[in-house]
């Protein structure tokens, strides 16, 4: 084996193995600090497990959209608020009494056409998609805010319009006959989805080949405009299906609760080893990457640390896997 395809191969070892073993590490680290605390060793435990796992599916679901639109050289800055806004029209329609799976279908197309409102405005615009995404992050807060019934902060639907399979898809305890949550088997799903389309599909090759080269794939004759639109919207769709699983966890439409969400799933995307500039990253990196987050988050309870102790070790992650994106590309440079 020639030099060259030795470093191709191991480059997609480490895109491969690398945040799988970053997640292996995380939860040694904090399972032996968790054990030498007095009354310790309830990390491991198996129902702190079922928690993490939950976190992780709920995480997982937004950062694969995220993905699709990081590794195509672009970025959502409205995530946080297009979840809370496709749980709004959850609720909203439960409240309607409209059959729950039409409900689920109105939240997860509200995201798909939120996103593609974002794709059409950076292709049509030209404008860089922070910009533009850190608009319609207000603006559809804002969406969310006016949906929301006067002299109210909030849609809450009645007892008997809400299934309880909407409580059962996000509990802890997994419902009987189910031997993880509902909502772990969903993700799993969706990153099995997300994988073949990115493997196998010509839309796959495109969001590899414009966030590696623009330019080059404008110059191929790709129609990058028309296959931007479509990668947003399919992040959207995935962030209307975030909003499923808020809504399942809250049982009402918060227009605020989607605050913030967007740096916790971008966290996730680069933590698991997607880059920044494009052109690069994996689901199975992305799952890893959400993994992290939630043990994080879990260790940091087991051990008592305040969420402030909690902010900074998230904050220093980010920085590290930043700066190890860095390196990888000015060495490969």
């Amino acid at each position: 084996m020639n030099n060259l395809a030795w470093g191709n191969l191991r480059n997609k070892l480490w895109s491969a193995l690398g945040p799988l073993l970053a997640l292996v590490v995380v939860v040694a680290v904090f399972a032996l600090a968790n054990q030498m605390q007095p009354g310790g060793g309830t990390f491991l435990r198996y129902r702190n497990f079922q928690s993490i796992t939950n976190e992780t599916a709920q995480l997982t679901v937004a950062a694969l959209g995220m993905t699709l639109i990081i590794i195509a050289g672009g970025i959502d800055l409205s995530a946080g608020s297009i979840i809370a806004l496709s749980s709004m029209v959850l609720a909203l329609a439960l409240q309607r009494d409209w059959p729950p799976s039409v409900a689920i279908a109105a939240a997860v197309l509200t995201g798909g056409l939120a996103g593609a409102g974002n794709g059409l405005l950076v292709s049509a615009l030209r404008i860089v998609p922070f910009i533009v995404t850190l608009g319609t992050m207000t603006l559809y807060l804002g969406i969310s805010k006016l949906l929301v019934p006067e002299g109210a902060s909030e849609v809450l639907p009645g007892v008997e319009q809400v299934p309880a399979a909407f409580a059962d898809f996000v509990a802890t305890e997994p419902p009987a006959g189910w031997p993880i949550s509902p909502s772990v088997c969903g993700a799993v799903l969706l990153a099995v989805l997300i994988g073949t389309l990115m493997r196998f599909t010509v839309l796959g090759r495109y969001i590899y080949a414009i966030g590696s080269n623009e330019p080059a794939s404008i110059l191929s004759g790709v129609p990058v405009p028309f296959w931007k639109i479509l990668i947003y919207a399919l992040g959207g769709m995935c962030f209307g299906l975030a909003g499923v699983y808020l809504f399942a966890e809250f049982g009402k439409g918060i227009p605020t609760a989607g605050q913030g969400m967007e740096l916790a799933i971008i966290t996730a995307v680069v933590v698991g080893g997607t880059s920044l500039s494009g052109g690069r990253g994996t689901v199975l990196g992305t799952v890893c990457g959400a993994a992290i987050m939630a043990v994080v988050g879990s260790g940091c309870v087991q051990l008592g640390l305040e969420n402030r102790l909690r902010d900074i070790i998230s904050g220093g992650i980010v920085i590290g896997a930043v700066a190890v994106d860095q390196w990888r590309s000015r060495w490969r440079g």
